[in-house]
C-alpha cells in the first residue's frame, strides 16, 4: 500500500478531532500503527508513556518542542525522535502553523477509545 503523505488525513479516518489536534491512524500492518497528528498552533498533546513499547516520531511540518521525561528540546520539519519504552513523551506546538508529525508504534488494545 502506498499513500502520499499530503493525502494521509483524507485517506484515514480520524480517531480524534478537536480544537487541540486531529489524529489519524492507519491500521494496515499486522503489528504496527502509523499515526499522523496535526497539532494546532499554541497547543500540546496530553503526553503519555508506554511501559512495554518504543515509539518513533517523524516531524513533517512546523516547529515546536518535545518532552522526553524531564528534558525538553526543539523539534522541526525533518526531525526524527526515538522514544524508548517507559519514557514519558509530549509534544508542544509553539509555532503559528500546524505542527504535523507521524508516529510509528506497536498496536495496543483500546487505542482511540478515550
Amino acid at each position: 500500500m502506498k499513500i502520499n503523505l499530503r493525502d494521509f488525513p483524507k485517506k484515514v479516518k480520524p480517531i480524534r478531532d478537536n480544537e487541540v489536534y486531529s489524529v489519524h491512524d492507519l491500521y494496515e500492518l499486522e503489528n504496527l500503527v502509523v499515526s499522523m497528528t496535526i497539532l494546532h498552533p499554541k497547543q500540546a498533546t496530553r503526553g503519555h508513556s508506554h511501559e512495554e513499547t518504543e515509539e518513533v516520531y517523524i516531524f513533517l511540518q512546523g516547529e515546536g518542542e518535545m518532552q522526553l521525561d524531564d528534558k525538553r528540546f526543539k523539534v522541526e520539519k525533518n526531525d526524527l525522535v526515538l522514544v524508548p519504552k517507559g519514557v514519558f513523551h509530549r509534544v508542544f506546538n509553539q509555532g503559528e502553523i500546524d505542527l504535523i508529525f507521524l508516529c510509528v508504534f506497536e498496536k495496543y488494545e483500546n487505542r482511540g477509545k478515550n
